[in-house]
């Protein structure tokens, strides 16, 4: 590995790596639903040979609606998680929204993430970065790319250097969200890699009132631009019946739509990164 990479699993991170996509449901529906996007993805993972991550949560505790669906917690989503990574071999990667959740969850998962709108909590990033796991970090919708600087600072004040940031669109006005595509090569020189969010990027935020709004037919345009950009990896939310997805339905993307897209994107990449 080059200097500064790591891995998830078996999968190499790094400025200088393949592309990778961290892809799978919004949330734990059921160990039904996991197993069977999480074959799916390593199916398409062999075929494009694309390293590949499984990503849902346990918990979606910053749901727009007091009735909407989180999953099933973080004890049985863990059990899930680890189920799916036994059966697949797959690396996974899972939210995590408050400091006592670390430490358990990082005992699972490959990386632990932390949701965009709780990018400045120290105490949250810091309990992340003493799992010695690798923490991806969105980007909040409120920050400039600029400002992940402070993120980094912190986790690396934590001793942990193994840093991803995302990047998921900027609020513009009400419930609307742009790309800034410069703001890849912006936090690339903060020395980590960037991923970018392919599906929540096409987000609505609270568009439908009790719900978030979405044009998933946006997602591999957007996907194609940021590889383009310079971006490492794509995180891209996927599912079988994207329908009937309990969380982030308006947003997510077919899975039948990736193996397609993830072929473009190395294409792209291979000819940005010659």
């Amino acid at each position: 590995m080059g200097k500064g990479n790591f891995k998830i699993g078996n999968v190499e991170i790094g400025l200088d790596v393949p592309l990778f996509v961290m892809a799978g449901p919004c949330v734990i529906e059921s160990q039904l639903v996991c197993l069977d996007i999480a074959d799916r993805l390593l199916d398409i993972g062999q075929r494009t040979g694309v390293g590949m991550i499984f990503k849902a949560s346990f918990d979606k505790a910053n749901r727009s609606s007091i009735s909407s669906f989180r999953g099933p917690g973080l004890e049985k989503g863990l059990e899930i998680l680890e189920k799916v990574r036994r059966q697949t071999n797959l690396p996974v990667m899972t939210d995590v929204h408050e400091p006592a959740q670390a430490a358990q969850a990082g005992d699972v998962v490959d990386c632990l993430q932390v949701p965009a709108f709780l990018c400045r909590q120290t105490d949250l990033l810091c309990a992340c970065a003493r799992t010695r796991k690798p923490v991806n970090v969105k980007k909040g919708q409120f920050l400039s790319p600029g400002e992940m600087k402070n993120v980094v600072e912190k986790i690396r004040a934590c001793d942990n250097e193994k840093i991803i940031l995302t990047e998921r669109g900027t609020f513009f006005g009400y419930n609307r969200l742009v790309n800034d595509m410069t703001s890849i090569e912006t936090m690339k020189e903060l020395g980590c890699p960037v991923v970018f969010d392919a599906t929540h990027s096409t987000q609505q935020p609270g568009g439908l009132g009790n719900a978030t709004a979405g044009r998933p037919q946006a997602a591999p345009i957007l996907a194609k631009a940021a590889i383009a950009a310079g971006a490492n990896g794509l995180f891209i939310e996927v599912h079988t019946e994207p329908e009937k997805a309990k969380s982030d339905a308006a947003c997510i993307m077919p899975i039948d739509w990736l193996e397609d897209l993830l072929k473009v994107c190395k294409e792209i990449f291979e000819i940005v990164h010659k």
